[in-house]
């Protein structure tokens, strides 16, 4: 019986089996306590869950339509530069055109003066140099009237035949002059 004894003492003291009416309460106070945060507690974690993953999904959302849209303002401000630098070269193009055609103007107008000027001068010298011939005849008949009148001895006061011998005497000392050229 000893051995027996000590069967039924080992059965008891075996820990990893425990006494059936504690595993039987055990066993139902569990179903409660899972009953109870399956009905309580869960649908409150299903629920957080769920918005959770509805914030991270629109919050995805959002952040791919800001991708969207921030490459949609991108594209706008490359295509507005691309703009601007086309304009920028086509006011340039159009200044050194504006700038090409003011200096051709004023070159124009530069030798037009130039030409009004010279040709100016040039009738300014021709008025001049008529003016001087005719001063210098003048000047030149009285010198020689008066030097062939002290040759001669009398006076060679008479204008009519005095202006056709200067003039004769001119004209041949232009025709020299001519001839010698």
């Amino acid at each position: 019986m000893s051995h027996l004894v000590q069967l039924a003492a080992e059965e008891v003291q075996n820990p990893l089996l425990p006494p059936i009416p504690e595993l039987v309460v055990g066993l139902i106070a569990f179903v409660i306590v899972f009953g109870v945060l399956a009905k309580k507690l869960l649908p409150n974690i299903n629920k957080v869950l769920e918005e959770r993953r509805e914030a991270i999904e629109g919050g995805m959302e959002k952040a791919e339509a800001a991708k969207t849209e921030a490459e949609s303002v991108l594209e706008q401000y490359k295509a507005q530069l691309a703009e601007a630098r086309h304009e920028a070269a086509r006011l340039r193009q159009e200044a050194t055109e504006q700038g090409t055609a003011i200096i051709a103007e004023m070159r124009a107008e530069g030798q037009r003066q130039r030409e009004e000027i010279i040709a100016a001068g040039h009738t300014q010298i021709a008025a001049d140099r008529k003016s001087a011939a005719t001063s210098l005849r003048q000047d030149v008949g009285k010198l020689a009237t008066d030097l062939a009148g002290k040759l001669v001895g009398e006076s060679l006061e008479d204008h009519a035949r005095q202006s056709r011998t200067i003039d004769r005497f001119l004209d041949e000392l232009e025709e020299k002059a001519e001839a010698a050229r």
